[in-house]
C-alpha cells in the first residue's frame, strides 16, 4: 500500500466521490488508493468504504485546516461541492475556493475538479428568455461552479476541468422518475421539447474521473465532459415502457410550468432544463460518449442502467 498514489476524494459518500472510491479500490494493480474525505466517518457509507479497504479521514469543507491535512501526501483530489445540501451559490464558490487552496497547499499533483458551465455566457443577466435567480445567476448550481473554475487555474494546481451531467440516478432519489398522472398512467415530466438530453449512471462519473486520474498528465489543464448517452425524453419513455414492462409517456411541459412545480429548487432545475434545451448543440457537442467510454470502457447505457435498477425507480 505505501507505494501506492494517494487519491483524496471529497463527497466520498456521495455519488460521484462514492463511485471513484470503490473505481479505485476494486483495481488493486492500478498504482493507486483512495483517502475517502467525509464529514460523518462513522456512517454507514463510510464504514463501507473502509471496509473497501479506503482510508477513511474526517473532514469539513468549512474548515480549511481540516482540509488541508486531509489533503496532506495525496497525488491526486478529487473536488466536489453539494448544492442541493444548502441552495447556496455563494457557498458553492467559497467551498471550491478553499478545496483549491488546500490543494495547492498539500502540492497536489492532480486535481479533477467537477464543474458544469456558467449559463450566463450563453444567457446574460440582461436576457429575459428565462428568469434571472437569486440577483445574480440563471442556473444558480451551474453558474456557481463554472464562476469557480478560475479559483483552480488561479492557484496553479493541475487541474482537470469535468463536466457531468444529470444522474439517471435522480430517476429513483430525486423525484424525477415515472408518477402518475390524473388518467392514472405514467410519465416523466422535463421541458426539453424534443431535444436530447445527455445522462449518465452515477457510479460512472467515479469510474471516468479514475480514467483521468490513470492518463497521468494527458487532461491536465482540460475540460472533459462526460456522458452515458444522449436521449430525448420521449426516447428516455421509450426506454423505461420497456424496462419496466408498462407504458410510461414523456410529458413535454414549457419551462416557465416546470420553474412553477414549488418543490425547492425547481426554478433552478426549470432554467437548468431550458438551457439545455435552448443549447442542444453546445451542451452535448461538450460531452463525448466515444471519450467517455475511452476513459471507462464499462460505460452503461440507458437500457443497460435500466435493467440494474429498474425495481428501485418508485413508481408513484
Amino acid at each position: 500500500m505505501a507505494d501506492r498514489k494517494i487519491i483524496a476524494v471529497m463527497g466520498a459518500t456521495g455519488s460521484q466521490g462514492g463511485g471513484l472510491v470503490r473505481a479505485i479500490m476494486s483495481d488493486p494493480n492500478g498504482g493507486f488508493t483512495a483517502r475517502a474525505i467525509t464529514r460523518d466517518t462513522s456512517s454507514a457509507k463510510a464504514k463501507q468504504l473502509a471496509e473497501l479497504g479506503a482510508e477513511v479521514v474526517a473532514a469539513d469543507i468549512n474548515d480549511l485546516d481540516q482540509l488541508k491535512q486531509a489533503f496532506s501526501g495525496a497525488h491526486g483530489a478529487y473536488c466536489v461541492t453539494f448544492f442541493w445540501e444548502h441552495f447556496s451559490p455563494d457557498k458553492e464558490v467559497a467551498h471550491a475556493g478553499a478545496m483549491a487552496e488546500a490543494a495547492k497547499d498539500a502540492a497536489v499533483s492532480h486535481v479533477i475538479w467537477s464543474t458544469f458551465e456558467d449559463t450566463r455566457k450563453w444567457v446574460p443577466l440582461s436576457d429575459d428568455r428565462m428568469p434571472t435567480l437569486m440577483e445574480r445567476y440563471k442556473v444558480p448550481h451551474f453558474d456557481a461552479k463554472g464562476e469557480a473554475d478560475h479559483l483552480f487555474a488561479d492557484s496553479g494546481v493541475p487541474t482537470t476541468f469535468m463536466l457531468t451531467c444529470m444522474y439517471w440516478d435522480n430517476l429513483i432519489f430525486f423525484g424525477m422518475g415515472p408518477k402518475k398522472g390524473p388518467d392514472g398512467k405514467l410519465a416523466i415530466t422535463f421541458p426539453m421539447g424534443d431535444k436530447k438530453l445527455p445522462g449518465i449512471a452515477a457510479e460512472d462519473i467515479g469510474k471516468c474521473a479514475y480514467g483521468i486520474f490513470k492518463q497521468g498528465g494527458e487532461f491536465i489543464g482540460k475540460r472533459v465532459g462526460i456522458a452515458g448517452e444522449h436521449l430525448t425524453g420521449a426516447q428516455m419513455a421509450a426506454a423505461l415502457t420497456n424496462a419496466l414492462g408498462q407504458e410510461v409517456g414523456y410529458n413535454d411541459v414549457p419551462p416557465e410550468v416546470y420553474r412553477g412545480f414549488g418543490f425547492p429548487g425547481a426554478e433552478d432545475l426549470g432554467n437548468m432544463f431550458q438551457f439545455k434545451r435552448d443549447f442542444e448543440q453546445d451542451y452535448c457537442g461538450a460531452r463525448s460518449i466515444d471519450v467517455t467510454r475511452a476513459l471507462n470502457p464499462e460505460l452503461q447505457t440507458f437500457d443497460e442502467w435500466l435493467a440494474r435498477n429498474k425495481d428501485r425507480i418508485p413508481l408513484e
